[in-house]
């Protein structure tokens, strides 16, 4: 079982799926109440800067609805639990377990790259999803504002995105969400899995507080920022209880839209996920992977179109007609987000090419 790591998500680096080889800690006595000295450095983490070739990535999946996305950064510092993303460290031959959260990777050249993808004659636009994989405005973004400069080629192409987050320094960059909203370029959501300030710690470390996401909802809808929320993930006898309460919640601060997506566990998230029940929740831990696997078919996780978001069966059937009728109730299924603009979109100059023999006049 894995112990508990102040601020991490993860209690151990779990191995990727490609690794040959395999490090296991052993116990040689000196670690104890004796031998501080010796104990295991405290996990800082570590920034890597990465020069993109590309930054807008396809999709066809019909379960999101969007088709192209930007991620300014691989690896999340939030350390959600959780996080479907954490599979995609072991293609750098890291773990998905503590890695992923302490190793971050950052497209430095990511504005730069985009502004030249969007000048290419063939682009057409559709609604860019910013921050997808891993969230655009975890904690590194503070210093680094690679987020903030790729939402400054948007406001200068003017073209149209949307953006999920959860974390409030979102609020920084008002003043650029704030032109873009007016002209129907931006649409906004939160992720807001559970109003309980401990249970938000234990599951998302690192990522802002319950209220402090109800706060900037609030912020960005008065200022005109079309904004929703996701309560995402659902997981059954952790957060499902509160379904209800953190619709409502999001409404009176401001949303006026709602979605939910069921726990999803591909890859190395299940072991992770399982050692974090049997670290926080010994007690319900089988009784969650049951039910779990109730929801996909027997198995901790089925990736088929469709279902992967909702889930099969009794359970999944209860929690969409809960989550229908509270839309019901609080109006959500009355505030739906108008259509982005793509209209306005304007091409930027492609990129200038310095000559071989250098600048003459």
């Amino acid at each position: 079982m894995a112990t508990a790591i102040k601020g991490r998500g993860s209690g151990g680096h779990l191995p990727g799926r490609f690794e040959v080889t395999v490090s296991e800690a052993v116990d040689d006595g000196w670690h104890g109440e004796e031998g501080e000295e010796f104990a295991a450095p405290r996990l800082r983490t570590q920034v890597r800067e990465e020069t993109a070739r590309s930054i807008i990535s396809r999709n066809s999946s019909p379960d999101v609805g969007f088709d192209r996305s930007v991620n300014p950064y691989r690896g999340c510092e939030h350390g959600c639990s959780y996080c479907f993303a954490r599979p995609t460290h072991a293609y750098l031959n890291l773990s998905p377990g503590l890695d992923f959260e302490t190793r971050i990777f950052a497209k430095t050249n990511a504005p730069e790259l985009l502004r030249k993808e969007l000048s290419r004659p063939g682009y057409e636009p559709q609604p860019i999803a910013l921050g997808i994989n891993t969230d655009a405005y975890q904690p590194i973004e503070r210093k680094l504002q690679l987020t903030r400069r790729l939402i400054e080629v948007m406001l200068e192409t003017r073209h149209p995105f949307t953006l999920i987050t959860k974390n409030a320094l979102i609020e920084r960059d008002l003043d650029l969400l704030v032109p873009l909203a007016e002209q129907n370029l931006v649409s906004v959501a939160f992720s807001v899995t559970t109003l309980d300030a401990h249970l938000s710690a234990r599951l998302e470390p690192r990522a802002s507080a319950p209220h402090a996401r109800l706060r900037a909802i609030a912020r960005l809808s008065q200022a005109g920022v079309p904004v929703g929320a996701m309560v995402a993930p659902v997981i059954p006898w952790v957060n499902d209880a509160e379904l209800e309460a953190v619709m409502e919640a999001v409404r009176d601060a401001g949303a006026s839209s709602a979605g939910y997506v069921l726990l999803r566990l591909p890859h190395e998230v299940a072991p992770l996920f399982r050692d974090w029940l049997q670290t926080h929740h010994p007690d319900r831990a089988a009784h969650v992977m049951s039910t779990i696997q109730q929801l996909r078919g027997g198995k901790d996780y089925q990736a088929a179109f469709g279902t992967r978001m909702r889930g099969q069966g009794v359970y999944a059937d209860l929690l969409a007609r809960r989550f229908a009728l509270a839309s019901k109730r609080l109006g959500f299924d009355r505030d739906r987000h108008r259509g982005l603009d793509c209209g306005r979109f304007v091409r930027p100059p492609p990129p200038r090419r310095d000559s071989p023999q250098g600048q003459l006049f």
